[in-house]
């Protein structure tokens, strides 16, 4: 039996959003925990679709003895503060001090995390842990799927296994594979890893292991796993960071150097192959409205429009107004649009109560360059204490806490509203509010790719639109300083 520190910290930055991410933003819970740690880290994760969640339940099944240190996680924004990146590692390093000698460590990581002062952040973390344990003892950190995986992370961690779905629905997987692998490598070193880079960048929205091309990629990583190759895994990465290492990888490590380097050379020569398939398919305001009008009843299941360049899951706000402003103004029966982040608005619908007309300015707090509120009188339908169950394959677990929120209707629409900020991916954030999905028509959802896995199978069509939002769904957009010579910001052929 091993002693497995174990911790946690996450965040998925976008270096081109407005707002900073501050101390706060880990601390306080929404789908997700707060900052928790010893103990209470265990009871606070238990049952959600987590990495440390699923590591924890993995290791103890093995016979190991897991030692909490620390858990937080923030809402993908703008770069993590100096003080919130210093403050939660001498946390980190701090407890894992007080823990005394631990034969391994596992950390929880992102991979995508820029801080003030380090644009490579998650590397800096496990440079520090590496100096706190020695150059013997095994480090394992699971990634996102969408980490930006540096050769500093390559180097200090002896094994880094990605998500393998986008919706992330194998976050809890990830962890207990991580615990296995970590269970492999107590007995057996690994010796070897291979690191590759590809040379452009993957739009999110092209990313999803739902579609092709990585419906069909994505099983070739398990498959070129062997006795000699403990792990093989694709980072597609997060396109809007403007780092160094921005842009997709493909990492293993194993025993035998030479297979681990074929297995990496395959995998990276056949998403390569496929380059052209990852350009984005967007449509306009304008289209979607019109695939709005036509859209079928709601007996043959909505037509989803996702808001993906307001994604708060990739930095956005979930508080852009133009295509909710379009909506309105089509004013078409069976329209449900959310969830917007507006706690002003939730308060004025909680103080005005149900059944009662208000007058609300829905949305644009944020302040994204030309968008302005909702100015209309809306009907409150429902109200919310934002506490509840997530219940689709993403959110698994989640105990939610998005602070009070409301439904409200504006002529035909319907407007889903919460005090905290979090992506529309699940079921549960609408059920809360009296709103059942599958009963809509049109669905106006905040999110890029993680609806899909809750929402997809009850869509009759799904349209992603260029709305205005801080999440840039096409590369070529960005003002990137950082990227290396030769990759390009969009695949061959667009």
């Amino acid at each position: 039996m091993a002693r497995i520190a174990v911790g946690g910290f996450q965040h998925e930055t976008n270096t081109f959003a407005m707002r900073e991410t501050g101390l706060a933003q880990f601390i306080e819970p929404d789908a997700w925990p707060g900052l928790v740690r010893g103990l209470e880290m265990l009871e606070a994760i238990a049952g959600i679709n987590l990495p440390a969640a699923g590591f924890v339940s993995e290791a103890s099944a093995l016979g190991h003895r897991v030692v909490p240190l620390l858990w937080c996680a923030a809402q993908p924004a703008g770069r993590v503060t100096r003080e919130a990146f210093e403050t939660i590692s001498a946390l980190l390093l701090a407890r894992l001090a007080d823990a005394g000698p631990c034969d391994a460590v596992y950390l929880d990581l992102h991979g995508a995390m820029v801080a003030e002062h380090f644009d490579d952040a998650d590397g800096e973390l496990l440079r520090r842990v590496r100096a706190a344990v020695g150059p013997s003892v095994p480090i394992v950190a699971s990634l996102d799927f969408h980490a930006n995986i540096s050769p500093a992370m390559v180097a200090t961690a002896d094994a880094l296994p990605c998500y393998r779905s986008y919706p992330h629905v194998d976050m809890a997987e990830t962890g207990a594979r991580a615990a296995r692998i970590l269970h492999r490598m107590l007995a057996r070193p690994v010796v070897a890893r291979a690191h590759r880079t590809l040379p452009f960048l993957m739009p999110l929205t092209s990313q999803c292991t739902l579609i092709e091309p990585l419906a069909s990629l994505m099983p070739l990583a398990a498959k070129l796993e062997g006795e000699q190759i403990l792990s093989l895994c694709l980072a597609p990465g997060f396109p809007l960071a403007d780092v160094e290492d921005c842009g997709p990888t493909v990492i293993g490590c194993g025993w035998d150097a030479a297979a681990v380097d074929r297995a990496a050379d395959e995998f990276q020569a056949a998403v390569l192959a496929r380059e052209s398939e990852f350009a984005l398919d967007l449509v306009s305001i304008d289209e979607a409205i019109a695939a709005a009008r036509v859209a079928p009843s709601k007996s043959r299941g909505p037509l989803v429009l996702a808001d993906t360049q307001d994604n708060p899951g990739a930095g956005g706000n979930a508080d852009t107004t133009s295509l909710l402003k379009a909506l309105v103004g089509a004013n078409l029966p069976g329209t449900v649009a959310g969830i917007f982040w507006d706690a002003e608005s939730v308060a004025r619908a909680h103080a005005a109560g149900e059944g009662a007309t208000v007058e609300l300015a829905i949305g644009a707090g944020s302040g994204f360059p030309g968008e302005t509120p909702l100015f209309a009188r809306a009907r409150v339908l429902k109200l919310g204490d934002g506490r509840f169950v997530g219940t689709g394959p993403f959110y698994r677990g989640g105990r939610f806490e998005l602070g009070p929120m409301a439904r409200v209707a504006v002529g035909a629409v319907e407007i889903l509203m919460a005090s905290r900020k979090q992506q529309a991916a699940d079921q549960a954030m609408f059920r809360h509010l009296g709103s059942e999905p599958a009963a809509a028509r049109v669905l106006q959802l905040k999110s890029s790719v993680h609806f899909r896995a809750d929402f997809g199978p009850l869509a009759n069509r799904v349209l992603v639109v260029e709305a205005p939002g801080p999440n840039v769904a096409d590369p070529a957009k960005l003002p990137f300083t950082k990227l290396p010579i030769g990759r390009r910001r969009r695949p061959i052929g667009r």
